[in-house]
């Protein structure tokens, strides 16, 4: 029975160390796989949208609005009370 133990508690130990050496690994080389992974995702876009990196905004959206003006007169509405 102390074998059986032991063994589990081997396996356990031997488990923990891997985990917390792949985390250590991720951690040590996170900016490199997240750069690595933007890389990848840039080259199966680009192909897709089929334009140049001058022609990135579409033409379909129309000109820049203003921002209307309240349609309440100044000073009426919610604000600071007069007391």
């Amino acid at each position: 029975m102390q074998k059986i133990i032991n063994g589990i508690a081997l396996l356990s130990g031997v488990v923990s160390l891997a985990v917390v050496g792949s985390g250590g690994y991720l951690y040590l080389n996170k900016d490199a796989i997240i750069e690595d992974i933007k890389g990848k995702v840039m080259e199966s876009v680009l192909p897709a949208l089929d334009v140049g990196i001058g022609n990135m905004l579409p033409e379909i959206t129309g000109p820049a609005t203003s921002i209307p003006k309240s349609p309440m007169p100044e000073g009426t509405g919610f604000g600071i009370p007069n007391f």
